[in-house]
């Protein structure tokens, strides 16, 4: 049942939508009754989310860094939907190594994905919601884009540009589109599951004030919102949602 009605109906894309958040959030606007089609690089999470969520709308393999195939991608949602009104840029990696033993290719994977995708998926809403003057963005950012944390240099890096990039469009683009970035601490996402064993997970979970991990669907849920008519005067921010690491964990520790 859709909590926000003024979502049913709406088009929705959502990157990076076959794991994690991007698999939460897609599930979420399903309930909300949006019409969603997700992008994905990996063809087989997206035949097992077409599986996991059959009221999805498309699902369409994209790689975000690839400026022909976001064109494509947007494209097909043209065809089938004939447009979009709702843009989750989600899409992102991340490499666990110090500063000195990141290479130059390492640098640029990270970036062509997590900053040059944004930029690419943006414009291409961008350009269709200014046609229509009405649309809202929200790209997932971190908390790691708003301090230093390290042996992520060119994630971080990659995470502050996205906030900026937001900011800056929402200056340009109000009063007709919305933009934000929601930036998640630490989520029991499979990616985070690739990079943390059991025991750093528990080691990690003692140094955040609530204790835990967030779920993909609580990140699911502040995006819900950040769309919905409840958030129509918030444009240009970064909300963090972590937890309260963000709040002085430092102090806190």
């Amino acid at each position: 049942m859709a909590k926000y009605e003024e979502l049913i109906g709406k088009r929705v894309i959502v990157t990076g939508g076959g794991s994690g958040i991007g698999q939460a959030t897609a599930q979420r606007f399903v309930d909300e009754g949006c019409r969603v089609f997700i992008f994905d690089i990996n063809e087989s999470a997206l035949e097992e989310t077409k599986k996991l969520i059959p009221g999805l709308a498309g699902t369409i393999a994209v790689d975000v860094s690839s400026e022909e195939s976001v064109k494509n991608g947007f494209k097909t949602v043209d065809g089938e939907a004939g447009g979009v009104d709702i843009l989750i840029s989600n899409a992102g990696i991340s490499v666990r190594n110090k500063f000195v033993d990141t290479d130059f290719a390492q640098w640029r994977k990270v970036m062509s994905i997590n900053l040059d995708g944004m930029f690419l998926c943006c414009k291409e809403a961008i350009v269709r919601m200014e046609k229509q003057q009405s649309g809202v963005v929200l790209m997932t950012a971190s908390n790691n884009g708003m301090e230093g944390h390290p042996f992520y240099t060119d994630y971080n890096a990659s995470k502050a540009a996205v906030i900026l990039m937001g900011r800056t469009i929402a200056l340009e683009c109000a009063p007709w589109l919305r933009i934000n970035s929601v930036c998640p601490g630490y989520v029991l996402t499979p990616m985070q599951r690739a990079e943390y064993s059991d025991d750093a997970l528990a080691v990690v979970n003692e140094l955040i004030p609530m204790k835990r991990h967030a779920e993909p669907a609580e990140v699911a849920a502040l995006y819900a919102f950040l769309a919905s008519d409840e958030a129509k005067y918030i444009t240009g921010q970064f909300i963090p949602l972590d937890g309260g690491e963000t709040a002085g964990k430092f102090n806190y520790m």
